[in-house]
């Protein structure tokens, strides 16, 4: 049996990559809008077929998830044997626990209606939570972008250079990042939180005077994070070779801005979300689209996965 691929509207570039790495061509998605913003997607014919919907759910994030769940559903009504949801960026993934009393889960919330919309499995691509699997009732593989964008920043990196966590919650990322840059050391950032667009950085773990750096991160949203991290790096006299790393380029608000007057020489992401031109940045985009289809691939002709999931 041939693997289908549904391309949602949020990065259909990629989905439509994924079904060229397989060989097939992606079903036919019919989306209607109504004008009070409703939305109702119609697909191709599925019928006793493996289908895997593949839909990130970034910016504006409840539009591209509601237009997922009724993929799903018209993915089952119209009869598809096996349904797998191909989550690339995986919105709502920071909502993993209650910091204050009245919060909602947010992760798990957005889990259990993927299931209930008619999802049998989820694929997602390093999403900002590792407990993400714990929260779903149904199996969740959890694939890496890592290899792929370090790969691409290998060639430009020095054996002097160090690797970056902007925050205590990306150490194991940058320990993954320098391990396979040739064993890279690693120095850490430490952060606080004002706000969802504000940062404030205090200290740094780690030596970097006179020294290239790669930040890395799951993702880049507002920027703001980085930011902080670089005001603390040039305190520290880092050498002005800086790169900037991340799976997930959600880009929003003054981002551009922040890292072009923050110097960033280098800004590598992956097309896990669609990214807009970056003035002043040297942006380079990384294709998952050989990873989605690999990891679709096995899973259709229901071999291991191992080496393509998140470890560490």
């Amino acid at each position: 049996m041939t693997p289908r691929i549904v391309a949602g509207s949020a990065q259909p570039c990629l989905a439509r990559r994924v079904a060229e790495q397989l060989r097939t061509e992606a079903v036919a998605c019919e989306l209607e809008r109504f004008p009070d913003g409703e939305l109702r997607p119609v697909v191709g014919p599925v019928r006793g077929e493996d289908v895997y919907v593949v839909q990130s759910t970034g910016p504006p994030v409840n539009e591209h998830f509601v237009e997922l769940l009724l993929e799903l559903d018209a993915c089952r009504r119209a009869g598809a044997e096996r349904l797998t949801a191909v989550v690339p960026y995986f919105g709502y993934a920071r909502q993993d626990r209650r910091s204050r009393e009245g919060q909602a889960v947010g992760a798990r919330v957005v889990a259990t209606a993927l299931a209930g919309a008619g999802a049998q499995r989820l694929v997602v691509v390093d999403p900002h939570t590792r407990g993400l699997e714990a929260m779903c009732d149904i199996p969740v593989e959890t694939l890496s972008a890592v290899p792929a964008v370090a790969d691409a920043l290998a060639p430009a990196v020095s054996e002097q250079a160090v690797v970056v966590a902007p925050d205590l919650g990306a150490v194991k990322l940058a320990e993954r990042y320098a391990a396979r840059l040739g064993g890279l050391s690693v120095a850490v950032v430490r952060k606080s939180r004002i706000s969802g667009t504000t940062v404030e950085a205090t200290d740094l773990v780690g030596e970097v005077r006179g020294r290239p750096v790669v930040i890395v991160d799951d993702m880049v949203s507002t920027g703001a994070t980085i930011e902080a991290a670089l005001q603390v790096l040039d305190a520290h006299g880092v050498a002005p070779d800086i790169a900037v790393a991340a799976t997930h380029g959600l880009m929003v608000g003054d981002a551009t801005r922040r890292l072009g007057v923050a110097s960033v020489r280098r800004l590598v992401l992956s097309d896990t979300l669609p990214v807009g031109p970056a003035p002043g940045l040297s942006l380079e985009i990384v294709s998952v689209a050989p990873l989605l289809a690999d990891a679709v691939g096995r899973l259709q002709r229901g071999e291991d996965l191992a080496d393509l999931l998140l470890g560490g």
